[in-house]
């Protein structure tokens, strides 16, 4: 028997573990624990609710005011408690979250094997995206196992030295989360709103966004809507007040632009599914969308995630108005372009990923 203990505290987290907790929960020869630190708490307990999965703790850090310092300190202060109760044989950890880094550190300072799931992404900018590319370099540093989601994240442990025995290659969790989320008849009031329109669903979070990138944003979706009658646009505002603060500024009096609040799981992914076009700074959707055969404009300048460029199910739009807005216009506009985008391969993976790292866990001699 191995105890798996499986730690997240983001909502984007914990999307893409709790159907790897689902598949760990399944087997016989495994003792899955599971900690939230509450880095995110009312987003991240609607994704737990969505997955009908009940923590075995939570650090519930969670504050007004929080920093990235403060949350490091906290989540490597309450966890090396747990692994002292627990005594795991591996702690997963996901992605690239400051939760993510401030666990895999407790476990190391304890050695105890860390396994990282989507190991392997890379910009090679510390400031893009920030502070998520030192998080997963970090957390990679001290891991002893790695589920890469493509060749291409394989690729890059390697040049750093990683042990190629460590590296398995395995897909993305996130095409997991959709099989068990997207419903044909799911309906709201806000698909109503939408319908007999080309949707487009936005997103924005980033904190290198915040300010003029995320203006230029706005702006150029002004445009788009006041030029295109038939296209309304979603978007599910982050709670940061930052955020809705420059977003009521230029999107308030938008016509056909309307400002929800952030999403379950459940219907986010089936927002997605009913999207003509989606743009995002958020990674997980870089990787959610082309499963679902919609194209992805990235509001960012750089990706951790070229293979989806590469694959042409993603363009980088950018973050200055002029080409945030020709992006859109070009697909909007483009039959041809639009179709090719569509109907590309989804180079995430298959809908598998969970039972591979699953299996792996079980059957390999993993330790160092």
């Amino acid at each position: 028997m191995r105890k798996v203990l499986v730690v997240f505290g983001t909502r984007p987290e914990a999307i893409k573990m709790c159907p790897l907790v689902l598949e760990l929960q399944k087997r016989k020869n495994i003792e899955c624990v599971v900690c939230l630190t509450g880095q995110h708490r009312e987003m991240l307990r609607q994704v737990m609710e969505a997955f009908h999965i009940k923590e075995d703790y939570n650090l519930d850090i969670m504050k007004q005011g929080q920093s990235l310092s403060s949350i490091t300190v906290d989540v490597t202060g309450r966890f090396d408690q747990i692994l002292r109760k627990e005594h795991p044989d591996i702690v997963l950890v996901h992605g690239d979250t400051t939760t993510s880094f401030a666990a895999a550190l407790s476990a190391f300072y304890l050695q105890i094997p860390v396994g990282h799931v989507e190991a392997g992404l890379r910009t090679y900018n510390m400031e893009s995206p920030f502070p998520e590319e030192f998080n997963r370099q970090a957390v990679d540093m001290v891991s002893s196992l790695y589920f890469a989601p493509t060749e291409a994240a394989k690729d890059n442990l390697l040049r750093e030295g990683k042990k190629e025995e460590n590296i398995y290659v395995t897909g993305n969790t996130v095409i997991d989360a959709l099989k068990l989320t997207v419903d044909r008849n799911y309906q709201d009031e806000h698909l109503k709103w939408a319908k007999g329109s080309r949707l487009l669903l936005l997103t924005t979070h980033r904190r290198e966004n915040l300010g003029k990138p995320m203006e230029n944003i706005f702006k150029a979706l002004c445009r788009v809507t006041e030029e295109y009658k038939d296209v309304k646009v979603l978007f599910p505002v982050h709670k940061n007040p930052k955020i809705r603060e420059i977003a009521e500024e230029y999107l308030g009096k938008a016509e056909r632009i309307r400002m929800i609040e952030p999403l379950d799981v459940l219907a986010f992914h089936n927002y997605m599914s009913r999207s003509y076009l989606i743009l995002t700074d958020s990674g997980g959707i870089q990787e959610e969308a082309p499963s679902l055969g919609i194209p992805v404009l990235v509001l960012r300048d750089t990706t951790e995630r070229p293979e989806g460029v590469e694959a042409g199910v993603l363009q980088m739009a950018g973050t200055e108005e002029k080409s945030v807005y020709r992006s859109v216009v070009s697909l909007l506009s483009d039959k041809d372009k639009y179709q090719e985008m569509s109907r590309s391969v989804n180079p995430y993976g298959d809908g598998n990923t969970s039972p591979r790292i699953v299996d792996i866990l079980v059957k390999e001699k993993w330790r160092k």
